[in-house]
């Protein structure tokens, strides 16, 4: 069974830093290109970040560009966000998931508050 528990939320103010992890189990992480992706109160579903297997091609959205980074430990099973220069915009709870199948399995999600 995939599971997918994310953590590391909280609230920050503007311009402040937050970096989230995600634990993955139930399949071999190492093999599966892996994204972020948020949802914002009424708002649908958005891709924030995707990583290949091996960590070495990496996407970002447009608004989160030059501020999120997206890192991953395949020995720890561990996929991470590094988020930068946090913007109210940025308020969501974000989760991780496979490529794959990111519409319909995100696992448990992890919520980011920007307000100062």
């Amino acid at each position: 069974e995939v599971q997918l528990q994310a953590s590391g939320g909280g609230l920050v103010q503007p311009g402040g830093s937050l970096r989230l992890s995600c634990e993955a189990s139930g399949f071999t992480f190492s093999r599966v290109t892996m994204t972020w992706v948020r949802q914002a109160p009424g708002k649908e579903l958005e891709r924030v970040s995707t990583i290949s297997s091996g960590g070495g091609i990496t996407t970002y959205a447009d608004p989160v560009k030059g501020r999120f980074t997206i890192s991953r430990d395949n020995a720890k099973n561990t996929l991470y966000l590094q988020m930068n220069n946090l913007k109210p915009d940025d308020t969501a709870v974000y989760y991780c998931a496979k490529i794959t199948d990111w519409k319909s399995n995100r696992g448990q999600g992890t919520l980011v508050t920007v307000s100062s």
